[in-house]
């Protein structure tokens, strides 16, 4: 049996992953003094952590709250049109707000973030804009390039929320790493799912939870 002819989709597909895994690796050279400068925001404010953001943006922020709780810093998603409607409430001087938008003119979002500086937050902009509205309100404004072809028709957010949510990892690894925070205590906060299961067995085994 011979095999199938790629279609024209699946031409289209397998050019998109190859734009998409360009971005990925031309995010590396990006990884700089911004990335280090946040971690230490983060560390040095006493306040909690809110990722905000809307559309496609608001699900690559959601991950980033999940995954810095899970790597020892706290944190939480707000949707920025739920601040203005009474949630800004939560914004205390000594928080840092992450707020990620591609373009950076939501017009909610700028307005959360403008709100939340003035109750003494601090703003960090992931944008691919830095001098967009959003990037000259944040406190730390990190501009991340996607090469061109990524996005679809340069319109549909793809590649460019993957680099963003690539940047979040580092973020969220740098910062367990400095907080000294362990895999015993990733796994304390996890007993759910395969991870939690696979670490009840190990611990039934050493006496210890591991994480390879």
């Amino acid at each position: 049996m011979t095999a199938p002819r790629d279609s024209g989709g699946l031409h289209t597909a397998r050019h998109l992953i190859r734009a998409e895994a360009a971005a990925l690796a031309a995010l590396e050279a990006q990884l700089d003094a911004r990335l280090d400068a946040t971690a230490q925001l983060i560390l040095d404010r006493p306040g909690k952590v809110l990722t905000v953001a809307v559309g496609t943006s608001s699900h690559v922020a959601r991950r980033l709250a999940h995954l810095l709780s899970v790597t020892g810093t706290p944190a939480l998603f707000m949707h920025p049109v739920d601040g203005l409607h009474g949630s800004l409430g939560a914004i205390q001087a000594g928080d840092v707000v992450i707020a990620i938008s591609r373009d950076g003119e939501t017009d909610e979002l700028n307005e959360f973030a403008r709100r939340a500086k003035n109750l003494g937050a601090a703003i960090v902009v992931l944008t691919a804009e830095a001098g967009s509205q959003l990037g000259i309100i944040g406190d730390l404004t990190v501009a991340l390039s996607t090469p061109a072809g990524a996005d679809p028709g340069e319109i549909l957010a793809m590649g460019s929320t993957l680099v963003t949510a690539a940047w979040g990892d580092a973020l969220a690894v740098t910062l367990m790493e400095r907080r000294g925070y362990s895999w015993d205590a990733v796994l304390y906060s996890h007993p759910g799912g395969a991870v939690g299961k696979r670490a009840a067995d190990d611990s039934s085994q050493s006496g210890a939870p591991r994480l390879t």
